[in-house]
């Protein structure tokens, strides 16, 4: 497999690590992580893309390698992802770019192609995300998100994985020991834990709880090519939202993934090729 360079960029006063796999000259992809995940996520995409593009994957803050904030409040939200990558993109000297957003990304990327970066991003990947998110697969992230276990060896942190993130439907259990290897940290008493702040989740927890509203006015907005991509089990993303992202907006090209819930793991042939013929539109 094609390995990543490490990259790390000061964005909005904070150290941002970055993971980028092909040609500095290629065509430029953003490929951006879900809630408590890191752009090590994208590993298998990441190598298979590289031959043709340019894959620029951050760890967003909290998360990975990235500064933890002193502000989570202000900081753990959409908003200021979407102006962190907005920074991204100017330091990059990006003008033109497509998107590929898992859950929290592809929401970062709905701001960013509706707002900041709308004339620059030409393609937008939604995976497993859409304007309105189900209430109860909020209530489901912040059952583990909020208070993560410890534990004395790898193999006991990647089963703990293996059960959290069953609906990812990862395909091996390579796969799986690189998601646990990639997103461990050691805490004070040699124990392994997640490797994110755990204030991340405190923050959506009140975030939902005052949630008016939806996001159907950003997505409205977004005139890049859309595909969304939809776990065909998914709690996140409802059957009814996906269709009607295919009728409004962007009006999405939407492909079901089997027995999948959220979200997708993008670590096959199959999610792969999806991928790539849609981006060579």
């Amino acid at each position: 497999m094609t390995e990543p360079v490490s990259r790390y960029f000061t964005l909005c006063e904070r150290s941002v690590h970055v993971l980028e796999w092909g040609r500095e000259d290629a065509p430029a992809v953003i490929l951006w992580h879900g809630f408590a995940r890191n752009a090590h996520d994208f590993a298998y995409l990441g190598a298979a893309l590289s031959g043709s593009y340019r894959l620029i994957a951050p760890d967003t803050i909290g998360r990975g390698l990235s500064e933890w904030s002193p502000s989570p409040d202000a900081e753990y939200t959409v908003p200021f992802y979407a102006r962190q990558a907005a920074e991204l993109i100017e330091q990059l000297r990006l003008r033109s770019l497509r998107w590929v957003g898992t859950s929290m990304g592809g929401l970062i990327g709905m701001v960013a192609a509706a707002t900041a970066l709308k004339d620059r991003i030409s393609h937008l990947v939604l995976n497993d995300v859409g304007p309105a998110i189900a209430p109860g697969a909020v209530e489901r992230i912040l059952t583990y998100a909020g208070n993560p276990p410890a534990f004395a060896t790898l193999p006991e942190l990647e089963q703990y994985f293996r059960t959290i993130y069953a609906p990812f439907g990862i395909a091996s259990d390579a796969g799986w020991r690189r998601l646990a290897e990639t997103s461990a940290r050691r805490l004070p008493d040699g124990k392994l834990t997640v490797h994110y702040d755990p204030r991340i989740a405190a923050v959506l927890g009140r975030q939902s709880a005052g949630a008016s509203g939806d996001a159907w006015p950003v997505y409205d907005q977004i005139m890049a090519k859309t595909l969304l991509i939809r776990g065909a089990v998914s709690d996140l993303l409802a059957l009814d939202t996906a269709e009607e992202m295919t009728r409004r907006g962007p009006k999405a090209r939407r492909v079901d993934i089997p027995g999948i819930g959220h979200a997708p793991a993008l670590d096959t042939d199959a999610q792969v090729a999806l991928i790539r013929d849609f981006l060579r539109q």
